[in-house]
């Protein structure tokens, strides 16, 4: 019924649906928490982490779907925990790369293991990767609402320690930050956020929501903050747009929104590079004081 009725009605019609209005309410939230995610994979060079979530989330979805627990639930949990234990692996950008390799295929394994033992059928699992942002939900909501905070949150509060880690893990290490323990936190909220955005794009198309905003705002911003702030209203103006979009032309709303981020991307690309480093000032400007 609710196809019928996006397929009969006019945009103004569609916006005044409640599906399309947490739909819209959803993107919104997920465009200020997830580029900043994005920010983070950026700068830590930890690319693999977002296959790797793909796939350990459809773990989680088959696990949720035996046992009759929410899948989505269980994709996060199962994506929280996965981040949280590849963590101590990450003493070296290779470390993390391989970790994250050897995650992809035992996570791949094991789920196609659960739903063929279990009889489960595996289009529902697989379903939920191409996505599903009209059956957006209030659980969808609140995980996206405390992304948008938490995510933010903490770059404002470890702001120092975050711009020298993204910059240089050595010198962040050896100006007494934290790296381990910082890492870890960014890789739980990174491996959370791939999951929360299961239902909007899908998670073969997370990029749209994460990585492509924070690609085009490394291009415009000087700073940690400045890039943040870029990456968040580049999120808002792709995620509104593309959304907007494929209501009109009755697409599907991930495709639409990878298309939007990657032409922003490449019209950002267009703008003449800067002459300074984007990492060079917050870097030297952020050094921890000492006590």
């Amino acid at each position: 019924m609710l196809a019928g009725a996006l397929a009969s009605a006019g945009l103004g019609e569609l916006l005044g649906l409640p599906p399309v209005q947490r739909a819209g309410f959803a993107l919104l939230l997920a465009a200020v928490g997830l580029p900043v995610v994005g920010v983070v994979i950026v700068g830590l060079d930890i690319m693999p982490v977002r296959f790797a979530m793909m796939h350990v989330a459809l773990l989680g979805i088959a696990i949720g779907l035996l046992t009759g627990l929410d899948p989505m639930l269980c994709a996060l949990v199962a994506c929280a925990l996965a981040g949280a234990g590849v963590a101590p692996l990450a003493r070296t950008p290779d470390g993390l790369s391989g970790a994250m390799g050897l995650l992809m295929s035992l996570a791949i394994a094991a789920a196609l293991l659960v739903l063929a033992v279990s009889g489960v059928n595996a289009s529902g699992a697989f379903a939920l990767l191409w996505g599903s942002i009209l059956s957006v939900g209030t659980a969808d909501l609140v995980v996206l609402g405390a992304l948008a905070v938490l995510v933010p949150l903490l770059l404002w509060w470890r702001r120092r320690e975050v711009a020298l880690l993204l910059y240089d893990r050595e010198l962040a290490q050896c100006s007494g930050v934290p790296v381990r323990a910082l890492t870890a936190v960014l890789l739980v909220l990174v491996a959370v956020a791939v999951a929360g955005a299961i239902k909007l794009t899908g998670a073969l198309l997370v990029d749209a929501l994460t990585l492509l905003p924070a690609l085009a705002a490394r291009r415009l911003g000087t700073s940690l903050r400045s890039i943040t702030l870029w990456a968040v209203g580049i999120g808002v103006a792709v995620n509104l747009t593309g959304f907007l979009v494929a209501l009109r032309l009755d697409w599907p709303p991930g495709p639409v929104l990878v298309l939007t981020a990657g032409a922003l991307v490449l019209a950002v690309h267009l703008v003449p590079e800067r002459s300074i480093s984007t990492w060079c000032a917050p870097a030297s400007d952020s050094l921890p004081s000492s006590h």
